[in-house]
């Protein structure tokens, strides 16, 4: 799939993996709509690229977690370009504290943008990807095949993120579209800053060590890459794709090393 000139839904456009997903896709002559709950950044970002790489583009209000906005996001796609050819489902949120400090309502939030969020909006867009015979994107996490610790929440989702793209790829065998699942290491960006903590407040300064990570930019690249090619799943880091591995061979060992990475954050939560 050429991307030029196709019509690309993300949600969670406004910052980090969304917003470089967003810039990536248009230097490749995508047409765009932006989903996020920050419309007035939304609606800057797409007179940026505008006027920058000459596509068109349209900011829309969306709060994943409200099905009905989830649905308007589809309808206004189709309503300003008449079809959708991929879906990144990228709108998400982390956490940071240990299960047994953590308010409930903390999880579910998790699991209300992450997973829900994921579940509303590919519902929706579902029938018209399918008459493009496009790709549906998830924009999950290594987290997605590794239970992290101060993360159960998230590690939650993003195993129900997957195992709902592992589900819908199989029912789509024979219909054409294509499901992406993709699955960035840590990354540089805002979502580690606006990471839960135990009473659902985000917890401010990032605790892990971004000099090291990937950046957003990095990861948007390799997600359009993957889109052009269709392909199946993408595991971006060598330590994800060892992670994956030792998860099916050795996964009592994995614990361990898993452990003692977390053990070594700054102010970590492993006493």
């Amino acid at each position: 799939m050429k991307l030029k000139d196709k019509v690309i839904i993300i949600t969670g456009a406004s910052s980090g993996i969304g917003k470089s997903l967003a810039y990536e896709f248009a230097r490749r002559g995508a047409n765009l709509v932006l989903g996020a709950r920050q419309y007035v950044t939304l609606c800057e970002i797409t007179e940026d690229l505008e006027k920058t790489y000459g596509i068109r583009a349209v900011a829309v209000h969306c709060d994943v977690t409200v099905e009905e906005e989830c649905a308007e996001l589809i309808k206004q796609a189709v309503l300003t370009f008449k079809k959708i050819d991929v879906l990144v489902n990228n709108a998400g949120i982390s956490m940071r504290a240990l299960f047994k400090d953590a308010d409930i309502d903390v999880l579910k939030q998790l699991m209300d943008v992450n997973f829900w969020g994921t579940v509303y909006c590919t519902k929706y867009a579902l029938p018209e990807i399918t008459k493009t015979q496009g790709t549906i994107v998830g924009v999950s996490s290594i987290a997605g095949y590794k239970g992290l610790p101060g993360r159960t929440g998230y590690s939650a989702s993003k195993f129900a993120m997957n195992g709902f793209l592992d589900a819908l790829r199989v029912e789509n065998l024979k219909t054409g579209v294509n499901v992406l699942t993709a699955c960035p290491g840590f990354t540089a960006s805002n979502i580690r800053n606006t990471a839960l903590n135990k009473d659902g407040n985000p917890q401010g300064e990032s605790t892990l060590h971004e000099e090291k990570m990937m950046t957003s930019d990095q990861v948007a690249k390799i997600i359009a890459d993957g889109v052009e090619e269709n392909a199946r799943t993408l595991v971006m880091t060598g330590q994800g794709k060892l992670t994956v591995a030792l998860s099916k061979f050795i996964p009592g060992i994995l614990d361990k090393l898993v452990y003692n990475v977390f053990a070594k954050e700054k102010n970590s939560l492993l006493k």
